[in-house]
């Protein structure tokens, strides 16, 4: 769903590529929530829990670039932050990736 007004262009050999796409900073804020990963946790049901859309996974991953980025799956007693200021992030988001 964060690609789907992402351009894409066609290279020289007629093969489809996404323009590259840029993250927001997400600074620290004082209504941040923290919380301890459970074994069932993950980026995208903690995304629909605290934003009601787990398409914005990618929020709580890159608040949390101390932790690996392989998986959905977090590490099993970390602290996660979840940015309380998701809207403004996603908003941010669209203006440096030009999706209107």
């Amino acid at each position: 769903m964060r690609y789907n007004n992402i351009s894409i262009t066609k290279s020289l050999d007629d093969k489809r590529m996404y323009h590259t796409v840029r993250y927001p900073e997400i600074p620290l804020n004082e209504n941040d929530i923290y919380v301890l990963a459970t074994s069932t946790d993950r980026y995208d049901k903690l995304a629909l829990n605290y934003y009601n859309n787990s398409s914005l996974w990618w929020i709580i991953s890159i608040a949390n670039n101390n932790l690996t980025q392989d998986s959905l799956y977090l590490p099993l007693g970390s602290y996660i932050r979840i940015p309380s200021n998701y809207l403004e992030i996603q908003s941010k988001f669209s203006i440096i990736n030009n999706i209107k």
